[in-house]
């Protein structure tokens, strides 16, 4: 008996676009594997640029940072090496200035950073002067002792309530155009707490060292900074200098 050919064409059909299918694959494989074995470069590179990522950076790649950040005007120690309390507090104010993670941590991507950044800018300029961005939490020192900047990182008022001698207020900094109106040398102990080289700018809000400078706004309402820098500020913020305390914009 005659098979119909609609019975018997079918499967064979079926049969040959599987095997077809297989020997795609098959050879799809074989090429890839083939590709593998002919190109191992590529996986030593992708291996080797791991490795420089994950390794800890040099000496002379941590001078290299600490040189690159006094050259954008970032306030430095000068007479120190290494990663020190002026480097972290450096870093800090340039990762807020760039909008990086606030870490204080040299790395490897931090210093690439670091090597293509621009210096920041003041929002004004042309006359020696303080500016406060309350934003940013940044200082800048302009046009003073013929450095044309020089940054800080800051920690000013939280905005949490607080009570002194019976009185709940806001921790707040105020903004607006002010002056120094007032310098005390070393030490001074007020109700808040210790200051350390304070320059009173509006009533008792100043700017001060204190060993402690967290990336966000912690401060009674003062205008924190850390200590390595403090001593030599108040030398160069003279009395009736002019403060920029600015949120967004200047007042």
């Amino acid at each position: 008996m005659k098979v119909p050919a609609y019975i018997s064409h079918r499967p064979l059909t079926f049969i040959t676009h599987c095997l077809i299918a297989l020997l795609f694959i098959v050879v799809a494989t074989g090429a890839n594997a083939a590709h593998q074995q002919t190109d191992p470069t590529k996986a030593q590179k992708q291996q080797e640029k791991l490795r420089r990522k994950s390794a800890p950076l040099t000496d002379d790649e941590i001078e290299e940072a600490r040189r690159r950040l006094s050259e954008l005007g970032y306030w430095l120690d000068t007479q120190a090496k290494g990663r020190d309390a002026s480097l972290r507090h450096a870093l800090i104010a340039f990762q807020k200035i760039e909008d990086r993670k606030r870490t204080g941590v040299l790395t490897r991507e931090e210093l690439e950073a670091l090597r293509t950044a621009q210096p920041p800018l003041p929002q004004e300029e042309g006359y020696p002067h303080i500016e406060v961005d309350l934003q940013l939490q940044v200082l800048f020192v302009v046009e003073c002792d013929d450095v044309p900047l020089l940054v800080l990182p800051i920690s000013s008022g939280s905005g949490k309530l607080f009570t002194e001698s019976g009185v709940t207020r806001r921790a707040i900094t105020p903004t607006g155009r002010f002056k120094v109106i007032r310098k005390i040398e070393g030490w001074r102990k007020s109700p808040l707490g210790l200051l350390y080289y304070p320059n009173y700018i509006n009533g008792g809000v100043a700017i001060h060292g204190n060993p402690s400078v967290p990336a966000r706004p912690a401060s009674h309402g003062c205008i924190r900074i850390p200590m390595f820098a403090a001593e030599e500020f108040s030398q160069i913020a003279d009395i009736g200098m002019e403060v920029i305390v600015y949120d967004d914009f200047i007042p």
